[in-house]
């Protein structure tokens, strides 16, 4: 499977969860939704002085107004059942925009 294979699966995995999900960026519009990308190499193989295998790594972001959203845990489902290594990096309420904005670092893509 390539990298942009592996990437489609992603994406595909999360925006079956059923709220609106982007890849990079997301339009104005009101929440709930996720914002998805990959950001870079995660780790590389290397065998025969040449790169035999590549992971990528990136981050799932989901902005939300509901409190215990059961969202939550359905992300953190997909991204276990879809084989990613994947940690929690950070839970904040945005003043700004009145949401919470939970975000996960994912890798091994």
């Amino acid at each position: 499977m390539t990298s942009q294979e592996r990437l489609k699966t992603i994406g595909d995995a999360l925006d079956a969860l059923g709220a609106r999900c982007y890849h990079y960026w997301r339009p104005k519009m009101r929440p709930p939704f996720i914002v998805w990308a990959e950001d870079g190499q995660d780790a590389a193989l290397w065998a025969g002085n040449r790169m035999a295998e590549q992971t990528l790594g990136g981050g799932v972001h989901y902005f939300t107004q509901t409190e215990y959203d059961p969202m939550f845990d359905a992300i953190q489902n997909t991204l276990g059942a879809l084989g990613l290594g994947w940690a929690l990096e950070s839970v904040q309420y945005e003043e700004e925009t009145n949401l919470i904005h939970y975000e996960w670092r994912w890798g091994a893509a």
